[in-house]
């Protein structure tokens, strides 16, 4: 499970997802962030080219890993780099998300 967040810039990934998935080195980054509590994060590095699997798609996504306290329902934070990456088109209304992959929705 993901959120899907609209007002979001970037994938963020927290620290403790990224060390269970035994990735790679992370790539550094100078970034600061400010986390919707309003407070300031300082992330860890950028995973990339991580692969999302989303029921019969997988997507490449970076994400920022991050130290933060994580909802377990909802591991990852999937931004607008993300969901342009996989097409997404939004219901909001209908409260519905596809995403698409050539012809395949």
């Amino acid at each position: 499970m993901a959120l899907a967040d609209l007002g979001a810039s970037i994938n963020l990934m927290p620290l403790s997802v990224w060390k269970k998935l035994s990735f790679p080195d992370l790539s550094s980054t100078c970034m600061t962030l400010e986390l919707a509590t309003r407070s300031i994060a300082y992330p860890a590095g950028i995973a990339e080219d991580v692969f999302v699997q989303v029921d019969k798609f997988t997507f490449p996504a970076d994400f920022v890993v991050v130290h933060y306290d994580v909802d377990p329902r909802v591991p990852l934070i999937l931004g607008r780099p993300f969901l342009r990456m996989a097409y997404a088109l939004v219901d909001v209304h209908g409260e519905e998300l596809i995403l698409r992959d050539g012809d395949e929705k």
